[in-house]
């Protein structure tokens, strides 16, 4: 129940989601460890990072940074071109899908990802409270 796990669990069970990373993400492979590390600092009255490569969430935890990720949505497959498939007696068959199809996820993908990630870091915050008054 880290947090990065259940925002990868909720982004990825969204239609033609096929990737989550958060933070430096898959980028961060080709940083040492040193140039991943975020130093907390004394900013003011309060205690931050000198940096966010870690998007907010460290050791399963928010570390109270702004939490980013990515989601990758794949390309809609379902087009108009004929395209070649086997049918359920083992067929080969050329396939050529009817009706209407959108192209592109983009749209609704972006209001549903931040639904997502709200109804995900809302439901952690309610466990915490549950498990405090246990």
């Amino acid at each position: 129940d880290k947090v990065q796990s259940r925002l990868a669990q909720a982004m990825l069970s969204i239609n033609a989601a096929h990737g989550f990373d958060y933070g430096k993400g898959f980028n961060g492979v080709n940083l040492k460890g040193s140039e991943m590390n975020d130093a907390f600092v004394k900013n003011e009255d309060k205690i931050t990072t000198k940096t966010n490569r870690s998007g907010g969430i460290q050791g399963g935890i928010s570390n109270g940074e702004d939490i980013y990720f990515r989601v990758l949505f794949k390309p809609v497959a379902t087009i108009s071109k004929k395209q070649q498939t086997v049918d359920i007696h083992s067929k080969e068959i050329e396939l050529e899908a009817r009706g209407r199809h959108d192209p592109c996820v983009l749209g609704r993908a972006v209001p549903i990802v931040e639904a997502m990630a709200a109804i995900t870091l809302l439901d952690l915050y309610l466990l915490s409270k549950a498990n405090k008054a246990l």
